[in-house]
């Protein structure tokens, strides 16, 4: 059996915006270059520049460069005028490809804002990102930009589109706890837990009453508690039958609704948090919804910090017509082939010192690459 096609056989086919006659520089050569580059450590269309001249006789060990290395405006230019629907839905299909969805996973769906895309005189980025995040292979498998004028609510369905959601349970915060969101991933083959908040003040409401009288005994528990570092944290979930609370004809495929307690304690000070979630799996199942709810929140770990962190997504000035969208998306691709990526030192590293060593150890660099089966197919 053929195995999964590799990053170059998934974004070989991408449209060329350019036109035909100032074409010097082959499409998918420039993509795998800024691809390779930001694993090695750019952050910018100057750092890829300055990677790939610096790199140059490694790189032509796979690609041709028949005109040398693109300048930064040339990459620039071109990841500007790339369509970022197309480019991210290649993205998707490339992620999903190399992970596989695997039954009862958790895929968790999250918004970000790229704050350094922020233009002069504006108080806030006009660029905000929706992300799906698989938490059992650690990987983004797709994001989609929302609209200006718009919000999550309707980047999200168009996010969903990109995904194979049969088997696995798609987590949401309350943004986008709605029912025609609700239907898709049902319709899609996959379940839900949605969290509730005052954005659906009726349904809370009644779900907030409802856990109010009702005994303890007539719900399905389950409890974690976690210690360390002087901290004591202790999380009850209960569900019930959502029949009992709502009209099941408003939210498809509904069948519990879930409360979640958080305490935690340190020293001797004490804090709790109640919230509350709809779900689509069946109260008897509450521990498999309790772990997809406190699953969700890894992506705020294991993607966010990282982009901020590691890659400095907070940093970039990049900002021209789609380049910001586009560069998202090639940090993720960067992203996802780290963690795929073999060791930097010892049995295990983070991201950052293995982006740090394949940006000074061109073996390595051929290790990372090869994890995603880039160098044999250039």
């Amino acid at each position: 059996m053929d195995g999964p096609k590799s990053l170059v056989d998934h974004f070989s086919g991408i449209a060329d915006p350019r036109i035909e006659r100032r074409k010097l520089h082959d499409l998918t050569e420039m993509i795998v270059v800024a691809i390779v580059a930001i694993v090695g450590g750019s952050d910018s269309f100057d750092d890829i520049e300055v990677f790939a001249e610096a790199h140059l006789e490694w790189f032509k060990r796979f690609l041709t460069l028949e005109n040398g290395v693109p300048s930064h405006d040339t990459f620039e230019r071109l990841f500007a005028r790339i369509d970022p629907k197309e480019f991210q839905a290649r993205f998707a299909a490339w992620t999903q490809d190399v992970a596989g969805i695997f039954s009862a996973e958790v895929i968790a769906i999250d918004g970000q804002t790229l704050r350094g895309a922020r233009r002069a005189g504006q108080k806030k980025s006009s660029i905000h990102m929706v992300s799906a995040w698989s938490s059992a292979v650690n990987l983004v498998l797709a994001q989609r930009k929302v609209d200006e004028k718009s919000n999550e609510i309707t980047a999200i369905p168009e996010l969903l589109k990109l995904l194979d959601l049969k088997g696995a349970i798609v987590t949401i915060d309350a943004m986008g706890c709605q029912q025609t969101i609700a239907k898709q991933i049902v319709d899609q083959g996959g379940d839900y837990a949605l969290g509730l908040k005052g954005n659906q003040g009726s349904t809370l409401a009644a779900v907030e009453d409802h856990f109010s009288f009702i005994a303890e005994s007539k719900t399905k528990q389950f409890c974690t508690a976690d210690k360390g570092h002087g901290r004591i944290e202790e999380r009850s979930y209960s569900a019930c039958a959502a029949k009992d609370v709502l009209d099941l004809r408003d939210w498809p495929g509904l069948k519990s609704v879930v409360r979640v307690v958080s305490t935690r304690e340190i020293g001797e000070r004490k804090t709790s948090e109640t919230r509350f979630y709809i779900s689509s799996l069946a109260p008897q199942f509450v521990e498999k919804i309790g772990q997809a709810i406190r699953t969700h929140w890894g992506i705020e770990n294991s993607v966010h910090y990282v982009l901020d962190v590691t890659f400095r997504q907070d940093k970039s000035r990049v900002r021209n017509g789609n380049v910001a969208e586009n560069f998202g998306v090639l940090r993720h691709i960067a992203m996802n082939i780290l963690t795929k990526a073999p060791s930097a030192k010892g049995p295990k590293s983070s991201k950052r010192l293995k982006r740090y060593r394949a940006g000074c150890d061109p073996k390595y660099l051929e290790s990372v690459m090869r994890s995603v089966g880039l160098e044999s197919e250039i």
